[in-house]
């Protein structure tokens, strides 16, 4: 029941509720996390073996549009054309690109990419999937479209990561030392279920579906959060929404210490804490149409 209605809402109505609220909170961390790991996402699109700069662009599961900016940054003269399932991240990409002045250069799709026919996407010069591919149920069917579509000597990006980050040192929290490993043990067990391509090698993936592998890099990220309050509010964003996923599998103690550090009023508050860091990887992988 929603607690600010006397009556308990009609089930879609509810359903919806919980959804805007669901890409509320993913809307949060998606925009955190691409401002905690700007200067890591630079070095990526710097880095892509492109023979001439790109001026159609296609972002594959966009989110919020980390990818997207960055992109529209690194090549100033290319227009975006951004994807994804969700109506409400795709508003929130649309809101950015008008208050940047670059809404004439972005275009948004909603499209599941499980489904066997995607809108026409034109025929691009690079195509860019970061953290969405491991979503799919057939991404080998997805590969082959892209391979498809793109334009000649056209590249496909993809990046991926290791994990969602971590945030605490090994000894946090007090008491509980190593809490932060037991709720990610527990979601990791969940997406493995739902979600078996995450953490796969995709340069076999991307030889299969036709690709020829031009290069691959990894990126070992360790930033210092001790005095970004940015890095703080993204911890604090990406543990409430592992604390959904992991809650009722977590010891009743693990549990008291995850509120208290989710608790902004606490003194246990990680956003007290002056110990922070993000801790990740990320590995990209250019391939051109074989």
């Amino acid at each position: 029941m929603d607690r600010t209605h006397p009556h308990p809402l009609p089930h879609s109505a509810q359903q919806g509720r919980h959804q805007e609220h669901d890409a509320d909170d993913l809307a949060e961390i998606l925009d955190l996390d691409a401002e905690v790991l700007a200067e890591h996402l630079s070095s990526i699109t710097a880095w892509l073996p492109l023979e001439t700069r790109p001026r159609r662009i296609v972002d594959l599961g966009c989110g919020t549009g980390t990818g997207t900016f960055a992109l529209l940054d690194r090549f100033p003269g290319a227009h975006v054309t951004a994807v994804d399932a969700s109506a409400a991240l795709l508003q929130h990409l649309r809101a950015k690109a008008g208050a940047h002045g670059l809404a004439e250069r972005v275009r948004t799709v909603q499209a599941d990419l499980d489904s066997p026919g995607w809108p026409d996407l034109g025929s691009p010069d690079l195509v860019w999937a970061s953290a969405s591919l491991h979503h799919l149920s057939r991404p080998d069917r997805a590969l082959r479209t892209v391979r498809d579509a793109l334009a000649p000597g056209g590249v496909f990006a993809v990046v991926e990561l290791a994990g969602f980050p971590r945030f605490l040192p090994e000894n946090a929290p007090e008491g509980r030392p190593g809490l932060e490993e037991r709720c990610h043990a527990l979601t990791d067990r969940h997406q493995a279920e739902h979600m078996p391509h995450r953490g796969a090698d995709w340069g076999p993936l991307l030889t299969a579906a036709g690709f020829t592998i031009e290069g691959r890099r990894t990126l070992a990220v360790d930033i210092d959060g001790s005095r970004s309050e940015t890095v703080g509010r993204y911890a604090l964003a990406g543990l409430r929404r592992i604390r959904q996923a992991a809650a009722t599998g977590l010891h009743p103690e693990d549990l008291t210490a995850l509120d208290q550090l989710l608790d902004t009023d606490s003194p246990h508050s990680i956003l007290r804490r002056d110990d922070l860091a993000v801790r990740t990887e990320r590995t990209v992988w250019a391939a051109r149409r074989a």
